[in-house]
């Protein structure tokens, strides 16, 4: 008998396409998608990072609201609609209504429906961002195609530092039941420099990194590192503009809970299970030979409890 683990490797393969067709494209990723080809200033992904997270309010702003809500000046909003490719701020306005009425079309109930306290926001916050989550993966290419390039890179370094490293952990821990060579980096500065030189000299391609808010700056360091020892990086992270977003090959940007003290991360693990289900697509027969060897030893050494 496979283990349930065996089982759902077997019975969840991604299949490449768009297999959901009522599902739409998720505001937010129409969003990134419409600030995410120009090379803004910091000052303008300030205001593209405003617009993404407060859209349903943001796509009513006049230019005055808007500037002072960003904190930058009225002109700051105008270039930005030109650099973003609008004749001007009402043209933008225009464009993102629609993508802001269309959110509010397809939400379930309205505030005034709903009556919730701040525990069942934040899980209300979550749902939305799985919902955003879901609406990405109607066309699970990028995702299927990165899976197989990280099966492939061995070592595969898993970079994550700060409060990412948690989730880089849990990344590590599976993919290890179905890859031969999973290398952590979980620290910085010179150890993480090391670490990365290391996988590359030992035939590494691909590092997968997390960036997760508060951003930290030797994740940035890191990654430029990566590159520039030759390894390509993807990145998950909840923002998809920005300095990291700038030096990864590849970025898978979805939200994380911020309705309570610390944040949670519901989409990103969703998303982390998603990519490992790609690399055990990317090689059955590794994966079912990795999966049956680590039953026997776990077995053998009752690693866990019989329920």
């Amino acid at each position: 008998m496979p283990s349930p683990q065996q089982a759902r490797a077997q019975a969840s393969a991604i299949t490449s396409g768009k297999t959901a067709p009522e599902a739409g494209v998720a505001p937010t990723s129409q969003l990134r998608e419409l600030f995410d080809g120009p090379r803004l200033s910091p000052g303008q992904r300030r205001i593209a990072q405003y617009l993404i997270e407060h859209i349903t309010e943001a796509a009513f702003l006049s230019i005055t609201d808007l500037a002072e809500r960003v904190g930058v000046s009225q002109p700051s909003v105008t270039r930005f609609a030109a650099a973003v490719g609008f004749s001007g701020y009402p043209a933008l306005r225009e464009s993102l209504q629609a993508i802001a009425l269309s959110t509010l079309g397809s939400a379930p109930g309205t505030p005034a429906e709903v009556t919730s306290n701040e525990l069942q926001a934040a899980v209300d916050a979550e749902i939305e961002n799985l919902e955003n989550l879901r609406r990405d993966f109607a066309d699970p290419d990028q995702v299927i195609r990165v899976g197989r390039a990280l099966s492939k890179s061995a070592p595969l370094t898993v970079l994550g530092l700060r409060i990412s490293g948690s989730l880089a952990e849990y990344f590590a821990y599976a993919a290890r039941r179905i890859h031969p060579d999973v290398r952590v980096v979980s620290r910085g500065g010179s150890v993480a420099y090391d670490a990365l030189l290391q996988s590359r000299e030992a035939g590494g391609t691909w590092v997968l990194a997390f960036g997760m808010p508060r951003h930290a700056q030797e994740t940035l360091t890191a990654m430029r590192v990566a590159r520039s020892a030759g390894l390509k990086v993807a990145l998950i992270t909840d923002l998809g503009l920005g300095p990291l977003a700038d030096e990864a090959d590849v970025t898978f940007a979805t939200g994380t809970g911020s309705r309570l003290v610390f944040d949670s991360y519901s989409a990103p693990v969703v998303l982390s299970a998603a990519l490992l289900q790609a690399m055990t697509d990317a090689d059955p027969e590794r994966t079912q030979a990795r999966l049956e060897e680590y039953e026997q030893v776990a077995e053998q050494h009752q690693f866990f409890l019989r329920d």
